[in-house]
């Protein structure tokens, strides 16, 4: 398996200085931080199941946006979005609900991480859709839990749940699904998400004979499915019956109607910002864009000078006692 690492404010040896780490928490939450080591381990456990063919992409910033998307997994069966969380403690996972259970009582945890992994596979669906590659089925969200001190009631959850001593079961079975994506398209959709650019006019849809929806994997390429997807909505054939799991996240799969980034509570803006959903790990919600000086907006220029007064008394402190306390 092949990993691209695009994880922001990392050292070359994939940590954090006390600087970046500073600015990490300041730019994507006191959390984001444990997460990006959560993913460590769970990258590990499917580099020694999935083989060649499969991509993974670690916290990719999508372009014209401020989403992180912590881990996108590319290969044969499709496209999947992975959420590792660090959590501990008791939960259930029932439908779209996401409660902490203490006591045998259900209390809706603050953050929803299920609706949150849904919505992340979805920014990922729409920005390849925004550029002309229209996958054979949908990005499908996991959420996978890092710790083994957690223990996750799933009832009918809206998203895939994997727990840490089932990561391994989990990739195995990717390898046994059947292949929906070739070589070729594996690579192409890796590109769009590396390398985006507009969507250009040559993946406009070429004139098919018989229209059909439904794509036969794994001979057709993205970009034939593209134009197979773009026929069909042409010509007002309806998708077939989609997974349950597949209409809850998108509401409705069967309808025709194509894909609006406003049904997503945020879009992409093509002068290079975007509104982030509520709820997405990092989020900055309000508030005009910060102005930066040497890389570093004001408040985190404030934390840096707030930080420095501090270890300065501290040093003050201890040299005093050296000099003048001493006996």
């Amino acid at each position: 398996m092949k990993v691209i690492d695009k994880t922001p404010f990392q050292n070359e040896k994939g940590t954090f200085d006390l600087l970046k780490r500073y600015q990490a928490v300041l730019e994507y939450g006191a959390s984001w931080p444990d997460e990006v080591e959560a993913q460590k381990s769970v990258i590990s456990q499917l580099e020694k199941v999935l083989e060649k063919g499969y991509t993974l992409i670690r916290n990719l910033n999508l372009e014209n946006s401020r989403i992180i998307e912590p881990l996108i997994l590319i290969g044969p069966p499709g496209v999947y979005v992975l959420y590792v969380t660090p959590v501990t403690g008791f939960y259930e996972a029932k439908g779209d609900a996401w409660s902490v259970v203490h006591n045998n009582r259900r209390t809706p945890a603050q953050v929803n991480l299920l609706t949150c992994v849904a919505r992340l596979a979805r920014a990922v669906q729409v920005y390849l859709n925004r550029q002309g590659v229209y996958l054979p089925g949908i990005v499908e969200p996991i959420l996978v839990a890092a710790s083994p001190a957690v223990h996750i009631e799933s009832v009918r959850p809206i998203v895939r749940v994997v727990l840490s001593d089932a990561v391994k079961q989990y990739a195995a079975s990717l390898l046994q699904a059947r292949a929906l994506l070739t070589p070729e398209s594996v690579h192409e959709v890796v590109d769009h998400l590396i390398n985006p650019r507009k969507k250009a006019l040559s993946l406009q849809p070429e004139k098919v004979e018989t229209p059909v929806y439904e794509i036969n994997p794994p001979t057709m390429p993205v970009s034939t499915a593209v134009a197979a997807a773009a026929a069909a909505e042409a010509a007002g054939v309806t998708p077939g019956e989609a997974p349950q799991r597949a209409r809850a996240i998108f509401h409705a799969a069967e309808e025709t109607k194509p894909f609006d980034p406003a049904d997503l509570s945020f879009e992409f803006d093509e002068r290079g910002t975007a509104e982030m959903p509520e709820g997405l790990v990092g989020a900055k919600t309000s508030g005009p864009p910060a102005v930066r000086t040497a890389g570093l907006t004001s408040r985190q220029w404030l934390v840096i000078v707030i930080m420095l007064i501090v270890e300065f008394m501290v040093l003050a402190g201890f040299i005093y006692i050296l000099l003048f306390a001493s006996p």
